[in-house]
């Protein structure tokens, strides 16, 4: 093995290499969100219809106390991996789309993009839609209007102008509705949980559920959310201060995400139970008798897919596209808008879509784990947390073209997850990470991509 790179000596990009490349992708040391922003911004990014989706397909396979383990769980493990994945966006101030490169080439690294890119759109769509529809029913109580489509168009554009602004603009947004969304969320599960006690104990209190197959299908749909994020978290922890020691990083995570997921996840589970409907608005606007009480609700679910939806599925996509055409964070904001429409968001939300949409999320996570693993395996083993920043932004150095190892990695661990498909996650992170480690230490395939790392190639 040769020489080790220390980072203190490889963190100054190169002003010549810099030339030229948008300033959005380039290394930030100005972080805009501290501890509490932070926690405050995944808190609003987590309380989304998604997750009620995911918590109404439940019933039948677990019961309430399994439903709730099962997402600790699950955000445990999301906490965890984000924490890790996420390191190396902290320590250089990278985004996603760049650090990729080490892994799978300049040109490599947009197959795991467009990986990451479009469950984003898919999500961005659908809670639009359901965004939509609340403004809709909102308009139609109030003042009689009623026309979805322009609802659509008029919500799609507020989030892409309320996304213009960058992280200065998301981080207020953020922070501004997390008050409103925790008031509005426990008010929504107490209304719930009194008006239909008697259905959700007879339809939920007595599922005897499973601690087995059942318990870890369940962990694997929550984790399969948000388990897009985790790749692409260095998109945000690049915003996030530096110097907060894991532990802490950990806590900041969970509290961002396991509050809105419990709450919500078992709202989902309670009410799919106690009505059979699938459909919040439909169940909310038929559960609050109250007008001014329905309106509050049908603003929470708003505002719940406005937050989401420009912090979780807004911002992967955004930096692909200024990586992939060198454009500006703006025109790029305006054309993920526009692309989302295309992901057909009126079919996904019908109750025939629900258990699809479910599946969705475990064939994506089945190459989401192991781009996870073979991430994690390149920062920390191959590169002990130390890069050189002037090879991961010169198209004409080392990690140019494609690193065959990256691709080969996450189809091998692609194929064994699909194997296993109702907990797609786990199954492919050891493969996928160990036959990344293989290729690049014991083959040729990845020789030029080990410039900088302790296992800088001297294979023959």
């Amino acid at each position: 093995m040769s020489e080790y790179v220390h980072p203190s000596e490889t963190a100054v990009l190169d002003p010549v290499i810099a030339n030229g490349v948008p300033k959005d992708i380039l290394p930030t040391d100005v972080r805009i969100m501290d501890k509490v922003s932070y926690a405050l911004a995944w808190f609003g990014g987590c309380v989304c219809m998604a997750t009620f989706a995911t918590g109404a397909n439940l019933i039948g396979m677990l019961n309430t106390v399994q439903a709730v383990t099962a997402i600790i769980v699950g955000n445990i493990i999301l906490a965890i991996a984000m924490v890790l994945c996420g390191k190396a966006g902290n320590d250089y101030g990278i985004p996603f789309s760049v650090h990729l490169r080490s892994s799978f080439g300049f040109s490599g690294a947009k197959f795991p993009s467009v990986l990451r890119a479009v469950p984003a759109l898919i999500w961005f769509g659908y809670q639009s839609w359901i965004g939509a529809a609340a403004i809709n029913l909102i308009l139609n109580n109030m003042f009689g209007f009623d026309n979805i489509w322009v609802c659509f168009i008029a919500f799609q554009a507020l989030q892409v102008f309320l996304s213009l602004n960058g992280f200065t603009g998301i981080k207020w947004l953020e922070n501004i509705a997390a008050a409103f969304l925790i008031i509005t969320l426990v008010y929504m599960l107490v209304n719930i949980m009194t008006k239909f006690d008697a259905e959700i104990s007879a339809t939920v209190g007595d599922i005897e559920g499973s601690w087995g197959w059942g318990f870890w299908t369940g962990v694997t749909s929550f984790l399969g959310i948000y388990t897009a994020l985790v790749t692409n978290v260095s998109d945000y922890s690049r915003n996030y201060v530096k110097h907060v020691k894991t532990p802490m990083t950990a806590v900041i995570y969970m509290l961002g995400l396991l509050p809105a997921n419990v709450m919500l996840g078992i709202m989902g589970l309670m009410i799919a139970g106690a009505t059979g409907n699938h459909d919040p608005i439909a169940v909310f606007s038929n559960a609050i008798d109250q007008p001014v009480l329905l309106i509050a609700t049908l603003v929470f679910i708003l505002f719940s897919q406005m937050t989401t939806n420009i912090l979780n599925n807004m911002v992967a996509p955004i930096y692909i596209l200024i990586d992939f055409f060198n454009l500006k964070f703006r025109p790029a904001a305006i054309i993920v808008g526009v692309l989302s429409v295309f992901t057909f968001p009126w079919l996904l939300v019908r109750p025939e879509s629900a258990a699809g949409l479910d599946m969705f999320i475990h064939i994506y996570a089945a190459f989401l784990g192991p781009l996870f693993a073979v991430l994690c395996v390149d920062y920390y083993i191959l590169r002990k947390q130390a890069l050189n920043l002037n090879y991961y932004y010169d198209k004409n150095g080392p990690y140019k073209g494609v690193n065959w190892a990256g691709v080969i990695s996450i189809i091998v661990g692609g194929i064994l997850s699909f194997i296993v498909i109702d907990i797609s996650w786990f199954v492919g992170l050891i493969p996928a990470g160990l036959t990344y480690y293989l290729l690049m230490t014991k083959t040729k395939l990845g020789a030029s991509y080990l410039e900088g790392s302790v296992f800088k190639s001297d294979l023959k």
